[in-house]
């Protein structure tokens, strides 16, 4: 019996508030999604230390970078904050930007869904969008307060990663940001749209690194069944990667 790739993924922080204490909790959503497309899910919490989360990582196949209902601070960006900006707890921020420069470095294999994909895009040198309504002439409709299972069409590009996992047809994926991609990152290229322009995925062109970044959730209960194959394409590149490393050791021995 094969051993199942374990797959760390990240989780949202609430500071102290009166006679309230701290809570770190994590997103049914995500490890349930791990567990189907048959991975081990390893929740990862905040560590302070570095020596800590790269010892925590020595023991994982690949990374699920999670998203979060808030935004990243502006102010970090070089941004005025826009009525809209609900900025995330400093410890979680600090914390998703410290995982996400170590992943690039180490090349751990990466799934961004939401905000993740969004700050690992920063963390690479791109930049994002502080609120899509005014950043395109046109834009959709990718937020509503009320309305749970907004959905619309992508547009993916053909011969990427999106395009195998998807496949020929049109793709309504579900949506709930008000915040997207700007620039680009050098490590990454596009690989699916909205019909305004907004971009909805993007993936690594970096021959040692599997990364793949979605904008929308696919472990929510508003996704479709076709957007399971996001997680099961990504742990089958978890799995992939351990192949030349186990060569590579037999081979020394």
């Amino acid at each position: 019996m094969s051993k199942k790739p374990t797959i760390a993924f990240n989780g949202d922080f609430r500071p102290a508030r009166k006679d309230v204490n701290p809570l770190s909790w994590f997103n049914t959503g995500y490890y349930d999604s791990i567990t189907a497309a048959g991975g081990l899910p390893m929740p990862l919490p905040p560590f302070a230390d570095d020596a800590d989360l790269n010892q925590f990582l020595d023991n994982v196949d690949g990374l699920v970078l999670a998203g979060c209902t808030q935004d990243m601070n502006p102010q970090r960006l070089g941004m005025e904050p826009h009525p809209t900006t609900r900025a995330m707890p400093s410890r979680r921020e600090d914390f998703d930007r410290r995982l996400c420069k170590i992943a690039y470095e180490r090349r751990i294999p990466v799934l961004a869904i939401g905000l993740g994909m969004q700050m690992l895009n920063v963390v690479c040198g791109g930049t994002i969008y502080q609120h899509i309504s005014e950043a395109y002439p046109r834009p959709l409709h990718h937020f509503d307060p009320v309305e749970k299972n907004l959905r619309h069409i992508i547009e993916i590009v053909p011969e990427t990663r999106m395009d195998e996992i998807y496949g020929p047809g049109e793709i309504r994926i579900n949506s709930s940001h008000h915040q997207s991609v700007d620039q680009l990152a050098t490590p990454f290229r596009v690989s699916a749209t909205a019909p305004d322009g907004v971009i909805e995925a993007y993936e690594s062109i970096l021959d040692d690194w599997y990364c793949l970044g979605v904008q929308w959730h696919p472990e929510s209960e508003t996704s479709s069944a076709l957007d399971m194959q996001v997680f099961q394409h990504f742990l089958q590149a978890c799995t992939a990667v351990e192949q030349p490393m186990i060569l590579q050791l037999r081979h020394a021995a």
